[in-house]
């Protein structure tokens, strides 16, 4: 089933979507030239589909393709970050240690 992520800046939030049914978010605060990953959930019905590693994956390539510095406050966007070392650079090297990475 068709696996999809948008940007639903109106909520603050990216949204993955499995099929026509939303399945879980990733809610942001965006100040400047910076994105700070605050909260990411998937919806229990949608558990273990592997639709939080296409949302995270998406929204930070889309930080990257925006040219976004990325805090992640969300542990499970940290743990990502950490597990994929390719994304460590979207967090500045000054917010590095403060979040483990």
């Amino acid at each position: 089933m068709d696996q999809h992520v948008i940007d639903n800046s109106d909520e603050a939030r990216f949204e993955v979507f499995q099929g026509d049914q939303l399945a879980g978010f990733a809610r942001y605060h965006r100040f400047g030239n910076e994105i700070a990953f605050i909260h990411t959930e998937i919806f229990p019905a949608f558990e273990g589909k592997g639709l939080a590693s296409v949302l995270a994956r998406t929204a930070l390539d889309q930080a990257r393709e925006r040219g976004l510095a990325v805090l992640p406050y969300c542990p499970f966007i940290r743990r990502w970050i950490s597990k994929h070392p390719d994304y460590v650079d979207l967090v500045p090297t000054t917010h590095r240690a403060r979040f483990e990475l």
